[in-house]
């Protein structure tokens, strides 16, 4: 179908319904599969106005999904392209952390709100399409993935592993997937942006995300306010956190203690020797916690 005759006939779809015809082909993408299921519980939508759903897609797009009776799904064409969504990382991974299933409406540069706001950019750090879907494909079915990693690790290791991914993770400036590695026989992170390339493979994962204790177990992080500051900025920064005592208290997984540690520019020396106006925090029950992020405590 012509691109023209497809932007026509999208113009004439109401945005509620585009909203769900977007789903579907983010979620055949990302995901390699979707289903009326998949359609009908997102939307709250009965199984029949899913069908519906897909059976416009399927008129829309010719040929774009095939149905497996397999997956009990849709699953992308070889030839697939994407028609009705923007399939870049840059917009998708946002709406799957914050389990969106939309992502546009049509206000245009309308404000909903009329009231002005803007979010700092930073480098995206993301890897291309391709990868990204696979790294997401392997996540949602459950399967191995087999990927060509550039670490910044001293450590010797061939470039290629297998690993078994069951989580992403946006640490506020780039994405990482959780997966327990063969190669090391442990759970770790893996920066999206490093994978040179990523595929799916056909074989079951033999772990997930129940036997990755440091996901799963959370702590309690304590911060106070850095001691040589002076008392007046003391008392103004445990306001500008909500503290009600000397304290300020958050429960983060134990995988991602160290993470926060850094976007919060807490100062993890021991001795608490850097500079109080750029490392406002320190960490108030070390003992604690430095097990769990013993590398954000190496300064």
């Amino acid at each position: 179908m012509a691109g023209k005759n497809l932007d026509k006939m999208l113009a004439e779809v109401k945005w509620s319904t585009r909203q769900r015809l977007q789903y579907i082909e983010i979620m055949a993408f990302y995901c390699g599969v979707v289903s009326r299921t998949d359609v009908a519980r997102a939307f709250g939508i009965s199984d029949a106005a899913a069908t519906k759903d897909l059976a416009q897609y399927g008129k829309l797009v010719p040929g774009n999904l095939i149905y497996r009776q397999s997956h009990f799904g849709y699953v992308p064409a070889p030839e697939f392209h994407p028609c009705v969504a923007n399939l870049s990382p840059e917009k998708v991974l946002p709406m799957l952390v914050l389990n969106l299933t939309g992502m546009s409406g049509p206000y245009g540069e309308q404000r909903v709100f009329n009231v002005p706001a803007e979010q700092l950019t930073t480098p995206a750090r993301l890897p291309n399409l391709d990868i990204t879907a696979q790294v997401t494909r392997a996540v949602a079915q459950k399967k191995k993935l087999r990927i060509h990693y550039r670490s910044l690790s001293d450590r010797e290791s061939d470039p290629s592993r297998i690993i078994e991914p069951h989580s992403l993770c946006h640490n506020g400036l780039r994405w990482h997937v959780r997966a327990y590695n063969e190669e090391t026989f442990d759970f770790r992170d893996f920066v999206l942006s490093r994978i040179a390339e990523a595929e799916m493979v056909d074989s079951d994962a033999e772990s997930s995300r129940e036997f990755d204790e440091d996901w799963v177990e959370s702590v309690t992080l304590e911060l106070a306010p850095h001691p040589q500051l002076a008392e007046k900025k003391r008392l103004t920064l445990l306001m500008d956190y909500g503290a009600e005592r000397n304290t300020i208290t958050i429960e983060v997984r134990r995988a991602l203690l160290g993470y926060l540690l850094q976007r919060l520019r807490v100062d993890t020396s021991p001795d608490h020797s850097l500079n109080p106006n750029a490392y406002q925090l320190i960490v108030a029950n070390r003992d604690e916690v430095e097990p769990f992020a013993e590398w954000a405590f190496r300064i």
